[in-house]
């Protein structure tokens, strides 16, 4: 179906039919860690390297989002939109961004910011001159179009551009509006300027003369530079947290080479298995575990924690946490792409291009908004002409232009976007990643907390607390080294800090569902789940304490008890009277057996236990509480919690769970802790009140501007608005929610 060529001394062009190989290529360019090598012929075809497979863009499937090596652009307002480099949105005009952010594209230099500040430094002065003239009264039309048109035709310019786009694409926005009444007021002016006879009595002033709006025309297109460039410096903060992550990652990291000798390479050259070395006040250049040597990592810009945390051989350490007080070695594991911190950054890169439904009331409004505007215009425009006084059509045209000028939806358009990208980056600072808006939105809205015990409750790592007889834990462990269940590497970790020694097991056999037995030093050891009647009194007290117990048997006798438990966080108390607090129903969910999941349930205060479920059968209880009317979040960290966390409102995933309940959930918590859950829904709710604030404002600011504009207060008070003073409060409007929206960046979680 698709035309793939392949020769040993080449690929053929099929669209050109030139031979195209490595040595006789055009240029090479590498794209997601593949080689491409370009036709020499300029047709646009290209090929892979390694594997030597041809396939031309134009029989692909799916053409490249993006040509190698050439970074892409989206708008924050239309996510749907891509280029390839900068450029304005052709739906709404703003400046589009990248979609992937480094740290040199967040730092270099806005080639938007750059063009907006030096047309608006050149049209200012300009524009002050046609100010100055206006208020000492010289009518000096020629001079005046002299000093207006550079402002209007040259520096207003990408205005007017994206004001055509917007029309080619059916899609009016603020800068059809002011393309719109600054075209008309210089136009008019021009007109009048150049053959002033044409125009009736109605047109005239007093003395006779017909009023020209030059600096009207000029000032309107120097205040919305002006605006553009404060909003372009406004929306550059809201990339700060993703900048302060990706400062994180250092260039470079200190490789020791196979002779023992330590060189410092690029980061983009380390492999997984590199040993590298990390001393003392560097960041950790990419995930790994620790080989040699101990330290104290801060992990705070990560995980939201400020207490650093102790790091021996054999611990995993995040790539860009700072190392604090000692030097270590340590094994790469994850690099590039693959590393917590790149994840992070592209999570929340995500996050902030998608949309929160609370956006679709504004975009149902900004859909109609342009049009109607346009119709209040025309209709302020008719009525002026008929019933306004003298000069009747002057009144008309400086009045509609007020109404098409003040109207500007942008602050509408940006009362969500905002709100989002600064949230979201604000959660990845506090150790949680938010995968879309809809997941804020919904969290705020949360009633029912199901949270799985193992993992998410607990530290998932079961730990020996019970042991009646040494000997008899002793002989078990020896059995127990020789299989792979988790409670048997708990019973192995508590011989080995008790200090026991193991011996040599024979005929070791393993039951599925029972235990383990071999023969240990001539005994018979069994170990299982079988309980007897000599320690019925106990086992009832462990259970009751948490404990899953394991009973050894020796040579047939009851020989010991072993009570096995999985620490619950430190956090998780403190974390569920928080939640509690905020009026949500704790439900905690685990495939243990009763006893021991109410007694973790009384420790922690949880309001209802399910015990004994089956992991096919957690979706289903999420699904049976939605059908009782509530909000359902779902925390959980394995495999069999994926489904759960799909089927609820918000799935929550521990960062130290699996990828596949990662891949599941909608919230991420990097540390694991649930304290995350609590500074999420906090955030949420603030967010949330954000959004409304600033839609609250873009409504008022439109639904009393749009008629004072038109001049409603005119008959009663005598006040006229002019398209200058609608031009500023335009501008001041987008720079107030911007501004709102950035206090999010303070809020303390």
């Amino acid at each position: 179906m698709f035309p793939i060529v392949q020769n040993r001394a080449g690929v053929r062009d099929p669209v050109c039919g030139m031979t195209v190989s490595p040595e006789r290529a055009a240029g090479k360019s590498t794209y997601q860690g593949k080689t491409y090598y370009f036709c020499c012929t300029g047709c646009g075809a290209k090929f892979e390297a390694d594997p030597e497979k041809y396939l031309h863009p134009s029989a692909r499937p799916e053409p490249m989002a993006t040509p190698p090596n050439v970074a892409e652009y989206t708008c924050p307002m239309h996510p749907e939109v891509r280029r390839t480099g900068p450029g304005s949105c052709p739906k709404c005009g703003m400046a589009l961004e990248p979609v992937t952010l480094t740290l040199a594209a967040t730092e270099e230099r806005n080639p938007e910011l750059s063009e907006m500040q030096r047309r608006f430094w050149i049209s200012a002065p300009l524009a002050m001159a046609l100010i100055a003239m206006m208020y000492v009264g010289w009518h000096l039309p020629w001079f005046q179009l002299l000093l207006a048109a550079p402002v209007v035709i040259w520096a207003g310019w990408p205005i007017f551009a994206r004001a055509w786009a917007s029309l080619e694409n059916r899609s009016p926005n603020m800068f059809t509006l002011i393309a719109l009444g600054t075209g008309t007021a210089f136009g008019y002016s021009v007109i009048a300027t150049v053959a002033p006879g044409i125009f009736p009595a109605s047109f005239r002033e007093h003395g006779g003369a017909v009023a020209v709006y030059f600096e009207p025309a000029a000032v309107i297109v120097a205040l919305v530079l002006l605006g553009q460039v404060l909003e372009l410096r406004a929306r550059s903060q809201t990339s700060s947290a993703i900048q302060a992550l990706l400062r994180l990652a250092p260039k470079t990291a200190r490789r020791i080479r196979p002779d023992g000798i330590d060189e410092d390479v690029p980061l983009e050259r380390v492999n997984v298995g590199d040993r590298l070395r990390v001393r003392p006040g560097e960041h950790v250049p990419v995930d790994g575990v620790v080989s040699e040597g101990s330290s104290a990592v801060d992990e705070s810009m990560i995980t939201g924690e400020p207490i650093p945390v102790e790091k021996l051989a054999g611990d995993a350490v995040t790539g860009g946490t700072l190392n604090q007080t000692g030097a270590f070695t340590m094994t790469a594991s994850r690099v590039g792409a693959g590393t917590l911190l790149a994840r992070i950054v592209k999570l929340v890169g995500e996050a902030q291009r998608s949309r929160a439904p609370i956006q679709r009331l504004a975009d149902v409004v900004a859909a109609w908004f342009v049009p109607a505007v346009i119709a209040v215009a025309l209709v302020t425009f008719i009525a002026w002409a008929v019933w306004g006084p003298e000069p009747r059509m002057a009144y008309a045209l400086v009045n509609a232009v007020a109404v098409l000028i003040i109207a500007c939806p942008c602050a509408l358009g940006l009362a969500t976007p905002m709100s989002i990208m600064v949230s979201t980056g604000r959660a990845a600072s506090a150790g949680v990643l938010i995968r879309d808006a809809a997941a804020l939105e919904t969290l705020a809205k949360v009633d029912t907390l199901v949270i799985d015990k193992t993992g998410t409750l607990t530290e998932g790592r079961p730990k020996l607390v019970t042991a009646t007889d040494p000997e008899a834990l002793r002989l078990a462990a020896s059995v127990e080294r020789m299989s792979e269940h988790p409670l048997a590497a708990a019973i192995v970790d508590g011989a080995k800090d008790r200090g026991l020694a193991f011996a040599n097991v024979e005929q070791f056999r393993y039951s599925p569902g029972h235990g383990v037995a071999g023969i240990v030093e001539g005994h018979k050891v069994e170990v299982d789940n079988a309980a007897t009647e000599e320690w019925d009194e106990r086992s009832d007290q462990l259970r009751r304490d948490g404990q899953t117990l394991v009973f050894v048997k020796i040579d047939g006798q009851p020989a010991g008890l072993l009570g096995i438990a999985d620490p619950v966080k430190s956090s998780a108390r403190e974390a569920i009277e928080h939640l509690h607090r905020a009026g949500i129903r704790i439900v905690m969910l685990t495939g243990d057996n009763r006893i021991t999941a109410e007694a973790v349930a009384s420790k922690l205060g949880i309001d209802e236990v399910r015990a004994e479920v089956l992991p096919e059968r957690k979706a289903d209880v999420v699904g049976e509480l939605q059908r009782q009317g509530r909000t359902v979040a779902m925390a959980g960290d394995g495999i069999n919690d994926a489904p759960a966390l799909a089927r609820a409102q918000v799935g929550i995933a521990m960062g130290t769970g699996t990828d596949v309940a990662i891949g599941a959930a909608a919230i991420t918590l990097v540390k694991g802790d649930l304290h995350g859950i609590v500074r999420a829904r906090k955030l949420s709710q603030s967010t949330l009140r954000n959004i409304r604030q600033n839609l609250f404002f873009a409504f008022l600011y439109n639904s009393a501007g749009v008629p004072i504009a038109a001049g409603v207060l005119y008959p009663f008070f005598g006040l006229l608005l002019s398209p200058v003073i609608a031009s500023a409060a335009m501008t001041f409007s987008s720079v107030s929610v911007i501004a709102n929206a950035l206090r999010l960046r303070r809020l303390a979680l």
